[in-house]
């Protein structure tokens, strides 16, 4: 999971930071910039053993720098890939029985966490779905030697020292250094989160005192309902529904004119937001139920003659788990083939 805040916090965290300026630090060996991470675990409280057992015999990882520095820039193209062939690849026949298994395995869990937070279940299974498989792809990575190589090496370097730090503190929790695995950019368990969202939002789904996302599925449920919740998901609505445009609508002329400040190439493709009663005077039809009042914007992303959908805020939610309109539309359709 790498979400719209998680970019937003770029900044903030480069202005959050005391130690020693990024300058200096670029001249100093891993174990030397290490201790300077060490010391400030220290001073945010975190215990001597640790970090003691976090960093023994830790080095950099060349994977590790080698996959950060192969990330793409800010696109330049003024095109998109198409959806419908990732639809196709996402959301297949064996995620979708992957998806409905699940559901029905974790039935009674996911009607309580559904019951407290509001968030329907087949959402839940579809984002753990993407995430990892449903539990069976979690990474492999050694989160404490991950972030730290990526603190380190300095191209983001602000960010991952705080989410190292932030490690430290999920660890001095009592998880072992082996648990705490995942990916090369230090997301983990099965909701992968990162670790100040860990902090933040992990939740604890059967009663036993823990928010162990990274082996309990009932906590991972609930701490991805806990995150939807924080973001402002909103009870009783879709995420959206197909929606018939008619032939000769000119979506484009209804592009929204808001210039986002994050994900703006994501948000620049919609339309603006209007109520579904509007958007039925002007043609287009709902395929499903929705309220008329309900604030939707009309979304046909390849074009015209293509499928299209009316989303409403909760798919901004679902943004805000991954800032991508490939990854939120195949959740929320592999989320209606398992609640199918």
């Amino acid at each position: 999971m790498i979400s719209r805040s998680f970019f937003a916090a770029v900044g903030a965290l480069a202005l959050a930071l005391p130690a020693v300026p990024a300058q200096a630090q670029t001249d100093l060996s891993f174990d030397s910039y290490v201790q300077l991470l060490m010391a400030r675990a220290r001073a945010e409280g975190v215990s001597e053993a640790t970090l003691q057992r976090m960093t023994a015999g830790l080095e950099p990882n060349s994977r590790v720098i080698s996959l950060d520095r192969a990330q793409p820039g800010t696109p330049t193209s003024t095109g998109y890939p198409p959806l419908a062939p990732y639809i196709s690849r996402h959301v297949d026949a064996a995620r979708i029985r992957g998806g409905r298994d699940a559901r029905a395995s974790w039935s009674g869990t996911l009607r309580a966490i559904e019951q407290e937070y509001g968030v329907p279940a087949e959402i839940l299974v579809a984002i753990w779905g993407h995430e990892t498989a449903y539990g069976a792809v979690k990474g492999g990575f050694d989160l404490s030697q991950a972030l730290a190589t990526l603190a380190w090496e300095g191209r983001r370097r602000e960010l991952f020292a705080s989410e190292w730090v932030a490690l430290m503190k999920v660890a001095d929790k009592g998880y072992s250094r082996s648990e705490l695995k995942g990916s090369w950019a230090g997301a983990f368990g099965n909701p992968q989160f990162l670790p100040s969202v860990y902090l933040r939002l992990a939740t604890d789904g059967n009663g036993d005192g823990r928010a162990d996302i990274m082996n309990n599925g009932a906590d991972a449920l609930a701490s991805i309902a806990n995150y939807f919740r924080d973001a402002g998901w909103r009870v009783g609505q879709p995420w959206g529904v197909a929606a018939y445009v008619p032939s000769g609508f000119d979506v484009g002329a209804y592009r929204t004119p808001i210039d986002a400040p994050v994900c703006s190439r994501v948000h620049e493709r919609h339309s603006v937001y209007k109520p579904v009663s509007e958007w039925r005077a002007l043609g287009i039809q709902p395929q499903r139920n929705i309220a008329d009042d309900t604030l939707v914007t009309l979304f046909q992303p390849d074009g015209p003659g293509t499928s299209a959908w009316l989303l409403t805020s909760n798919y901004r939610v679902i943004l805000e788990y991954n800032c991508s309109n490939y990854y939120a539309m195949s959740v929320g359709l592999l989320a209606d083939e398992i609640a199918n």
